[in-house]
């Protein structure tokens, strides 16, 4: 019966810890959209936004600067050395 119970509970604090992980997910998608919206190249913008989405799980806000709030993305870089990110 002690068994079942820690089952229980040890199941449960995994839940909550699951269901708490996942709320942090950024929806890259909507967040690049937002991101380049002013873009003159927006298929490049989305493609590299993405990209960079992908590895940092954030995107800044706004449509330029911000780097401050996602500092991943603020450091990738591209083979030459400038910024990948959008």
């Amino acid at each position: 019966m002690a068994i079942s119970k820690a089952l229980i509970a040890s199941l449960l604090i995994s839940l909550l810890v699951l269901q708490l992980v996942q709320a942090d997910v950024v929806h890259c998608g909507s967040a690049c959209v937002a991101r380049c919206r002013l873009s003159s190249r927006p298929n490049l913008c989305h493609r590299a936004c993405g990209t960079c989405c992908a590895r940092c799980n954030c995107v800044p806000p706004g449509t330029y600067g911000n780097y401050d709030k996602c500092q991943c993305y603020a450091t990738l870089t591209t083979h030459g050395g400038r910024r990948k990110c959008p």
